[in-house]
């Protein structure tokens, strides 16, 4: 076993070798610009793309053609918002999302305001939760847009996608989601969940860095965001990187295919590891839902434990104490705000990621270093 072990699964994954694979063609022989049309090179490309739309969108329950390739779930996210605003907020020009979302999603809304958009960033609870009542309430037929993360990057709560669906199209709303921590490790529906903007990032399955996906449901009008070719269907001009989206499509196949596999094996080993951390450490809190959650997250406070002290005693682990957009700024964390932690629960918030490449050694492991490093700072060592 070697260190540092990596616990940091929400900032980024490892990518899987077989993704790396299905990559290295279009690295070496299979160069060719995928929107050159009139020989093998640009048609091996443009097949490239075509089977990886295939692969993203078997997963969601989406047709290919409703796929656009991005550069990443940030720019999914700022396409699907100013968007689905550029092409409806004359007629309604509200948007609609949640205090404890991504900051590519609260600063995207916020840039619409200039434009003439009334952003509403609607309270959670203090489990993560959406309070769908307070939704309904909040959403009227002035409302363009509902912009609510699958699944949290801080605190890995799962949103009721189902219910947010039903009440957007109460009053004709769009339905956006951030799905980047959610694709590929929970079930997403598109039509059953009625979604029809949906964002995903490569890097957070086991996929390349700099390429990702927006699903955009047939008849849906967004302006186009970046200028000059009429690539994926006049949305998104520039030409794709068919290597960077062959590693999206085969990485999206596999998370689909181990999907159950992995849930079962990863909430095993966050019992394990909180069955260890809460026999050995007092005042241990769990922040966000525990019911409601996926198994590779688990976001700790050690009351009275400094986090950043807490961090530097465990250099043999690869931790976090939130999100990575945030790395450096030492404002508290706008998602532990937003249920209402106190400045002491936030001061020692931990978020434990798990993953594909965790083993049970690890696990063991990391939850030894975890005791001994928060006992060793309650004695003052």
């Amino acid at each position: 076993m070697k260190t540092p072990i990596y616990m940091d699964y929400q900032a980024t994954t490892p990518l899987d070798r077989r993704a790396l694979e299905a990559m290295m063609p279009y690295l070496t022989e299979k160069f060719g610009n995928p929107h050159s049309t009139t020989h093998k090179f640009g048609w091996e490309s443009e097949a490239a793309l075509d089977i990886a739309r295939e692969q993203v969108a078997n997963v969601i329950s989406s047709k290919p053609e409703e796929v656009v390739f991005t550069s990443g779930a940030t720019e999914a996210n700022n396409l699907a918002i100013k968007g689905a605003f550029g092409a409806i907020g004359q007629q309604r020009p509200e948007i609609v999302t949640l205090s404890s979302e991504h900051k590519c999603i609260l600063e995207t809304a916020k840039a619409c305001a200039p434009l003439g958009a009334e952003v509403k960033i609607l309270p959670v609870k203090s489990d993560g939760l959406i309070d769908l009542a307070e939704l309904r309430q909040a959403i009227t037929e002035r409302t363009a847009i509902v912009s609510v993360m699958a699944v949290n990057n801080e605190i890995g709560v799962i949103q009721p996608l189902e219910a947010i669906g039903e009440i957007a199209k109460e009053v004709g709303a769009l339905f956006h989601t951030d799905a980047a921590q959610a694709f590929g490790k929970i079930p997403l529906d598109v039509d059953r969940m009625k979604i029809d903007l949906l964002s995903i990032s490569g890097h957070k399955i086991y996929g390349p860095k700099g390429v990702g996906a927006l699903y955009v449901r047939k008849g849906t009008k967004l302006v186009q965001h970046m200028h000059g070719g009429a690539q994926e269907d006049g949305y998104r001009a520039g030409t794709q990187a068919p290597a960077l989206v062959a590693g999206l499509g085969k990485a999206a196949e596999l998370a689909a295919e181990e999907m159950l596999q992995e849930q079962g094996r990863l909430s095993a080993l966050m019992q394990r590891l909180l069955d260890t951390l809460s026999k050995n450490i007092d005042d241990l809190t769990i922040n966000g839902s525990i019911e409601s959650r996926i198994p590779g997250n688990l976001n700790v406070s050690f009351t009275g434990i400094d986090n950043s002290l807490f961090l530097s005693k465990v250099r043999t682990l690869a931790l976090s104490s939130g999100s990575a957009c945030a790395s450096g700024n030492a404002d508290p964390s706008h998602v532990l705000t937003a249920i209402g932690c106190e400045k002491e629960r936030m001061q020692s918030a931990i978020r434990l990621g798990i993953g594909r490449f965790t083993s049970d050694e690890e696990i063991d492991f990391a939850a030894s270093e975890i005791v001994t490093a928060v006992n060793e700072i309650k004695k003052g060592q």
